[in-house]
């Protein structure tokens, strides 16, 4: 059987049971030590290429988070879909990191080699008939209703059983009836039908892929974690992460979902709208942009402080309060050239 890293557990489950969260901050040795601590938080990058001020919000955010409640502050690298993995942004990212003075706790965990416990959790699901095999193509799936994030609503073709003379392509998760709700520590009370919203969700996909919402939530029970923070990017999947916890029996996170950074036309800071790379030159600077971009108003002498004196105040001062309550905001303007890269040239 598939193992989790890091973690002490019955032989009979792969998971750790969440323990009681405890709102009341604690001092733990932060060693990186299997023991609990009443707040386990993590960053999850995709090493697409490197970090960008975007990117920078999600980390700090969450660091801060974790560290303002005196708990672990986990590293994943999410490189489960193979095909859209970077060479090399995995070493730049973590050389990021250290070069802005993030101080991880444990091992680092890596999606691409956690395969066994995806196909685990997945047969797990086969078992209790939570899951079907499902056989549409995205041709077939073409004129179903769009859901929220773009994406096209599945109309249930393959629920009750394959078409005749049709194999398996993908699994996917078979939603129950009723409202999913919860509460976001920024962005408020949420609720979402998902099978009204999203219908029955991919776990598997037909290149053999496992599917982003299987893989995050397998790793955040197998870790621990007691506490995500987020982009607001992902508040669409938060839902589907909750309803596939409640298919496989965990207690999910709680949820705080972050502003997204955006350029002036309101696209957020990706690679494709030229996001550019953060400086490992400049990490002060950079650092006291996130700040003043959650919300956290840091004294402007800051910024020609050392990092040391710059985290010392972030870590005294930090207010999850303070953070906008909104989906995405602008990067303001005397940061954008350091945000974002040059346009492409023209062409004659």
């Amino acid at each position: 059987m598939a193992t989790c890293p890091r973690q002490s557990r019955p032989t009979n489950a792969w998971w750790k049971p969440l323990a009681p969260y405890s709102a009341t901050p604690t001092a733990p040795t932060l060693t990186g030590s299997p023991e609990r601590t009443p707040y386990v938080g993590r960053f999850a990058p995709s090493p697409t290429g490197p970090l960008h001020f975007g990117s920078l919000i999600a980390a700090l955010g969450s660091y801060l988070e974790a560290r303002h409640h005196g708990g672990q502050w986990l590293l994943r690298i999410e490189d489960v879909d193979a095909p859209r993995t970077v060479p090399g942004a995995t070493d730049t990212i973590l050389r990021q990191l250290d070069a802005y003075g993030f101080n991880r706790d444990g091992d680092i965990l890596y999606q691409s080699q956690r395969t066994d416990i995806y196909r685990e959790a997945l047969n797990r699901l086969i078992a209790d008939g939570k899951a079907f095999a499902c056989a549409c193509t995205r041709r077939e799936l073409a004129d179903s209703a769009l859901a929220p994030d773009g994406s096209r609503r599945y109309p249930g073709t393959c629920r009750s059983g394959l078409p005749p003379g049709q194999s398996a392509r993908a699994w996917r998760l078979r939603t129950t009836e009723g409202v999913v709700a919860w509460h976001d520590a920024i962005q408020g009370d949420q609720a979402e039908d998902v099978g009204q919203a999203v219908g029955d969700f991919v776990l598997l996909r037909a290149d053999g892929q496992f599917a982003y919402q299987l893989a995050v939530v397998v790793d955040d029970a197998c870790q621990g974690v007691t506490h995500v923070v987020r982009g607001a990017d992902l508040l669409g999947s938060t839902a589907r992460q909750i309803a596939l916890h409640a298919a496989l029996a965990l207690p999910p996170p709680h949820y705080a979902h972050l502003p997204v950074a955006a350029n002036p036309a309101g696209e957020k800071l990706s690679k494709q709208t030229l996001a550019r790379a953060i400086d490992p030159a400049s990490p002060v600077q950079t650092l006291h942009d996130a700040l003043v971009f959650l919300g956290q108003a840091p004294p402007r002498a800051l910024r020609d402080a050392d990092l040391q004196t710059l985290w010392a105040w972030s870590l005294a001062n930090w207010s999850l309060a303070r953070v906008p309550a909104v989906i995405s905001r602008p990067v303001p303007t005397d940061v954008l050239h350091n945000a974002l890269g040059s346009p492409p040239p023209t062409a004659p």
